[in-house]
């Protein structure tokens, strides 16, 4: 058994060799997905958010980044890379198959940490706009709902492999009064009030741009409200849960098909 196989406890095959190897530093197993996310954020994160455990019908392992803040995070502030690095490679030595984060902005170290790890990195939904957008007619656009429209940059998009932006249509959402709650750490808000806020936002953004194909929540606490979102501008919606249960599908297959 290959020491690659020696991670993936949670699908043991037949054969001559029942030899199971432990790596040094490997104390869970049978996860696919490592999930890295903020420091000292305080308000609910509900299920469906990234950082709810609930969210997945699959086992994932999460890591907190130390003084990964969001005011940190949210204005790329280059200091933080060798932090983000070592809680990656901490995830790689403990047995992840593919590392994602729990916020849009840590797309700004999206290309330092996937050179520095040996598994697949995407710590950012930002990182499926490309192939969202080849999917759509080439006139479309691409509405994106962000925390933090300050906090879309061009490095930020440059890491994340998107280099045309002509396409991206964002709209901020980090003003609105009771979403504001979660950008300002505020400890609490009203659900429902939050997801009348941002599906109408996102009626705004559809009538503003009527030739979007499709919508992309950039922050991972919009998940919850993605049905919501996708009941009322009628378009695809992409958010931090379909990338990670495509990276997990992809790292978790079964021999006849199903997955882990």
């Amino acid at each position: 058994m290959s020491i690659n196989q020696s991670r993936e406890y949670g699908r043991i095959s037949e054969g001559s060799n029942t030899r199971i190897q432990m790596k040094k530093g490997q104390y869970v197993s049978g996860y696919s997905v490592g999930i890295l996310f903020l420091d000292g954020c305080w308000y609910p994160t509900l299920p469906g958010n990234v950082a709810n455990l609930s969210t997945y019908d699959f086992p994932v392992v999460m890591k907190v980044v130390p003084g990964c803040t969001q005011e940190r995070i949210h204005a790329g502030d280059p200091t933080l890379v060798d932090d983000i690095i070592a809680a990656a490679l901490k995830f790689e030595k403990e047995g992840a198959k593919v590392i994602c984060g729990a916020c849009g902005f840590l797309g700004n170290y999206q290309e330092q940490v996937a050179n520095a790890v040996d598994i697949p990195v995407f710590l950012s939904s930002v990182i499926q706009l490309p192939w969202i957008k080849q999917g759509l007619k080439s006139e479309q656009s691409v509405g994106v709902l962000t925390a933090d429209i300050n906090g879309l940059t061009d490095d930020l998009f440059h890491s994340c492999g998107v280099d045309n932006t002509e396409y991206i249509k964002v709209k901020d959402l980090g003003r609105l009064p009771e979403f504001s709650a979660i950008t300002e750490s505020r400890g609490s808000f009203d659900t429902d009030i939050v997801r009348r806020e941002v599906v109408k936002a996102s009626l705004e953004l559809v009538h503003n741009h009527p030739d979007m194909g499709a919508v992309l929540l950039e922050c991972s606490d919009l998940p919850p409200y993605a049905a919501d979102i996708q009941r009322a501008v009628g378009l695809p919606v992409y958010d931090f849960i379909t990338m990670i249960r495509w990276a997990h599908m992809a790292t978790s297959q079964k021999p006849y098909g199903g997955f882990l």
